[in-house]
This record gives C-alpha cells, structure tokens and sequence, in this order.
C-alpha cells in the first residue's frame, strides 16, 4: 500500500510504510531524504520499497516508472516523450492528454490542466487530499482522473 500527494503541478510524493519520495518534474530530481541527497536525472535504485526508474528523454528530461507491490505508477508531468520506454503504467500522474491516450492508465493523477483532460478524455474528476493505492485490484475498473490538492 502507498500514497500519492501532489501539492504543487511540479511535484508528486509517494508515502510508504518505510520511506516518502518526491519526484519534482520540473529540475528532474528525486528527493527521498537520503544522506547522498537528491538524486537527479535518469538511472534505476530502490528507495525503501520502492523501485524507480528514471528514463532519459529526447529533449534531456526525466520522466519515472515507480513500483511499489506490483502497482507501477508514471510520472511524466507535461512531458510527452519516451512514453514508449515507460511501459505499462497502473497510475498515471500526468498533464498531458497524449500521455494519457498512448499509456492507458487504469487511474490518471492530474498534474495540471485537468478541466483540459476531463472535456479531451471524456471523463469523470474527483478531488482528494491523498491517493491511497492498496493494490492492482484496489485500482477503479473504469478510467477515472483524481485530482491533488
């Protein structure tokens, strides 16, 4: 089981039972209060439970491919390359809606633009605090974007 907080459209912050990571889009960096310090740019480690993978694109961004249980989440923001080397995502934290047509998340957290994603995508928003994920079969049956706040 994990959480997923955003509280800015840059930034997502997954919570575990051992660690809480965040992944800032915008200067590609992965801070998960390691004495090394922020990790920056692409590469794979495992933080706690989780295991990241940081994939360089074309334009030199990071987009991330996180799994925590079985449950992989992408976080790509408003970047819309290397999609194809982030596989199959479960959740999807994201503001792009080409993203979001070439992934198919089963759930989508909107980084932005969401009135933009519900009106292109024809689909449903709800608005939480926190993003509980208890597993794949704890994940909604029909697409649904949930908006951080």
């Amino acid at each position: 089981m994990f959480e997923i907080e955003s509280k800015n459209p840059d930034e997502v912050t997954i919570i575990t039972k051992k660690t809480s990571i965040t992944f800032n889009i915008a200067d590609a960096t992965v801070d998960a209060g390691l004495m090394v310090g922020k990790i920056t740019g692409p590469g794979e480690f495992e933080i706690g439970d989780a295991t990241v993978r940081g994939i360089p694109t074309e334009g030199g961004k990071t987009i991330y491919d996180v799994e925590i249980g079985g449950v992989h989440t992408g976080i790509v923001g408003p970047i819309e390359e290397g999609l194809d080397d982030l596989g199959v995502a479960d959740v999807l934290c994201a503001s792009s809606v080409r993203a979001v047509r070439e992934i198919e998340p089963k759930l989508i957290v909107s980084m932005g633009n969401v009135d933009g994603m519900v009106a292109e995508l024809k689909l449903s928003a709800r608005t939480d605090k926190k993003l509980k994920v208890k597993g794949l079969d704890s994940l909604p049956t029909v697409r649904e974007i949930v908006v951080l706040n």
